[in-house]
């Protein structure tokens, strides 16, 4: 028997399982000393989770749009970080209108969706041209192919707008209503940690329903399962790719006037980048291809970047924790393509492309 174990023993799997329960009890052994010292009071926890909570929705807002191109092309548009930018950076010149006439803070609610719905065309119009120009001259092209076509189109983009608005620092102009605080189970926290993760929760749930209980959602998932068969049945691919690529656009142009109101400053032509790169991170935690995926694994990047570094990395004795959130996040893209590369909730695949 013991001849029958050493011969299956495979020393790869012993050093990652290892590597796991390193991991793990790092992680316990973070989470008790952080606890134990008690150097944070109960609110302010409560406003880590909050904020991590409207962080998250960001980046699962932004997720979709790389969910929905995989489940339809099996591509990753890695320019999708660029069309969020261009939905935030061109709202903020809105924005500052609205605040210079008064119209910002004397009719926020409205004033906001005007914002959202303007980020939103944007967006949409520009991820339709790139997908028209770009990706279709590409389809039925290597896998690799796109991939590079789409790195391009991100540099291709991020110094267009940079041509077009400059290189400098923006910020949005604060909206007064958004920042008071209100009281949830307790605890005081702004107004806009619950705004932004609310409004992002509406816009996914009606994309879920769109895609769910819709004939063009039907026709979506059709398209992904099986391309050949969806055309013989009668659908327009061409449409569906198009609309597709539509609503990602809007997501991600929704996305950054959330995070404009979130955190107002540092809006510029660069900005994209490593929100789009979350954002994947994100998409392959969930289960790339998988609208419900997308969402908890946003929110779940959010709360760990919010949490992780006062809650595990400070137990750990590591110095200046909060500027190693964006680290903790590429360690989570990191860890999952190594233990669990079709994320928690699987790549929706069918059975032919798998």
């Amino acid at each position: 028997m013991l001849r029958r174990y050493l011969e299956r023993f495979n020393w790869l799997d012993f050093i990652l399982l290892m590597f796991r329960v390193v991991i793990l009890v790092a992680i316990a052994i973070g989470i008790f000393n952080s606890v134990r010292a008690a150097k944070y009071t109960d609110n302010q926890w409560a406003t880590l989770v909050f904020a991590g909570l409207a962080q998250g929705s960001i980046y699962a807002l932004i997720a979709m749009g790389y969910t929905l191109v995989y489940g339809i092309l099996l591509m990753i548009n890695f320019a999708h970080g660029e069309i969020y930018m261009a939905g935030a950076l061109t709202v903020v010149f809105i924005a500052h209108i609205f605040n210079d006439s008064g119209f910002l803070n004397a009719q926020p609610l409205l004033a906001i969706l005007i914002m959202i719905v303007i980020a939103a065309a944007v967006s949409t119009i520009l991820n339709v041209v790139v997908e028209r120009l770009a990706y279709k001259p590409l389809r039925g092209a290597p896998r690799l192919v796109p991939l590079i076509t789409a790195i391009g189109a991100s540099f291709a983009l991020q110094y267009t707008f940079r041509g077009l608005y400059g290189a400098q620092y923006r910020a949005y102009p604060e909206v007064k209503a958004l920042r008071e605080l209100v009281t949830v189970f307790g605890y005081k926290v702004p107004l806009v940690q619950l705004v932004v993760p609310a409004s992002a929760l509406v816009l996914m749930l009606g994309l879920y329903f769109f895609v769910e209980r819709t004939k063009m959602g039907k026709a979506m998932r059709s398209v992904s399962e099986d391309k050949d068969v969806a055309r013989l049945m009668g659908i327009n691919i061409d449409r569906v790719i198009v609309i597709t690529f539509a609503l990602g656009g809007a997501l991600a142009g929704a996305a950054g006037v959330f995070n404009g109101l979130f955190r107002p400053q540092g809006i510029n032509f660069y900005m994209g980048f490593f929100p789009g790169l979350k954002a994947f991170t994100a998409a392959v935690l969930g289960g790339i291809g998988n609208i419900a995926g997308a969402m908890v694994g946003g929110v779940f990047l959010g709360l760990l970047e919010s949490l992780g570094p006062n809650l595990i990395l400070e137990g750990l004795g590591i110095p200046s924790v909060n500027q190693l959130k964006d680290a903790l996040s590429f360690t989570m893209l990191v860890l999952i393509l190594i233990f669990r590369p079709q994320g928690i909730f699987g790549e929706r695949l069918a059975e032919k492309k798998a």
